[in-house]
């Protein structure tokens, strides 16, 4: 029977991540203006905050990361052009095919590999020549992480380089940057070099209630302002949000290695159980296989100790800041005693 009191955990996606006390005070206290006429002071104090913390000329709020990346596309790519991208990446597989149905632009889908990468060979297989007859391939966009993976740091100058050698654009949907950045070591700057653009998501780890920032050349951010206001992203006094993204920035970058220290201890827990195969995380997602006859009374017992996971025979689990290692040692408690009785029946 489980407690009633006792708080949900949350293993689904980082995305669920509640404002702390700290951040709601900081947004309840946010000076705001009108955004699309870029008079919100909190709005303006993020883009400047972003862009030099990243690196970068300038920076775009925006809802959320579907819109930064779509943004990101457009701008670089006019109707008909090409962007390559691997098979699993959120650009190309979880937004909606925004970019070819808004934005006209054709995606080219290449195989990533077991690292996340997309091989530089491909890569160079995959540019059209120049003729009439074949989509413009204008962009290469990568992601990082991409499924929880880090791109290593070698292959991601390897392959900006390419691009760039031949006469690409690149852009790197940096929804978890942060994770990359804080596993390797490096600063937020050195784990986006070689990026003419990115994308950085501050509603994930970073807990942020709302929004991403687009990063960039001056001129391509106020390209970028054209196609945000036509997308409905152009916000009026979003400055409330602005200010629980700054917080976010500013106090919730290095406490992503507790996040990554509790999917370490998750995976470890879970891999006792023999009727798991489970993946060894990098960062702060990792996946499992579970047998397919226990996954509909598995996500009973679940439900029954108040925690929320996708269950299914391949199943990712995601840590955040709203869990703690007593909520990772409680998870592991409950996924043990349901299998050691499931596998008694």
């Amino acid at each position: 029977m489980s407690d009633t009191n006792q708080e949900w955990i949350d293993l689904r996606s980082d995305t669920v991540t509640q404002p702390s006390e700290a951040m709601r005070a900081a947004m309840a206290a946010a000076s705001v203006g009108d955004d699309v006429y870029a008079d919100d002071p909190s709005v303006n104090r993020l883009q400047e905050y972003a862009a030099e913390l990243f690196g970068f000329e300038a920076g775009l709020f925006a809802p959320s990361g579907t819109q930064t990346n779509l943004i990101a596309l457009m701008t670089h790519c006019a109707r008909g052009d090409e962007y390559l991208v691997g098979q699993e990446a959120h650009t190309y597989k979880y937004e909606g095919g925004g970019a070819a149905v808004l934005g006209s632009i054709q995606p080219q889908p290449i195989a990533n590999q077991a690292d996340g990468s997309i091989a530089l060979a491909d890569i160079e297989a995959y540019i059209k020549p120049d003729d009439m007859h074949f989509a413009r391939t204008r962009l290469l966009a990568l992601e990082n992480t991409i499924g929880g993976r880090v791109l290593p740091q070698d292959y991601v100058k390897a392959a900006t380089s390419l691009a760039h050698s031949r006469g690409l654009a690149t852009h790197l949907d940096g929804a978890r940057i942060a994770n990359a950045a804080v596993r390797n070591g490096i600063s937020l700057r050195a784990a986006v070099q070689g990026f003419d653009t990115v994308s950085v998501c501050l509603s994930k780890g970073l807990g942020a209630p709302v929004g991403s920032v687009l990063l960039g050349p001056r001129a391509f951010i106020e390209q970028g302002k054209r196609w945000r206001k036509m997308l409905g992203g152009g916000m009026r006094q979003a400055g409330v949000l602005a200010a629980a993204a700054q917080y976010a920035l500013e106090h919730n970058v290095e406490r992503l290695a507790e996040d990554h220290d509790n999917a370490a201890a998750l995976a470890r827990g879970l891999a006792q159980i023999a009727a798991l195969k489970v993946g060894t995380p990098q960062t702060n997602i990792f996946w499992l296989d579970i047998p397919a006859a226990a996954c509909a009374p598995l996500r009973e017992a679940l439900a029954a100790a108040r925690i929320r996971a996708t269950v299914g025979p391949r199943m990712r689990l995601v840590t955040h800041l709203d869990v703690s290692a007593a909520d990772v040692a409680r998870t592991v408690d409950v996924f043990t005693d349901f299998f050691a009785q499931w596998r008694e029946q």
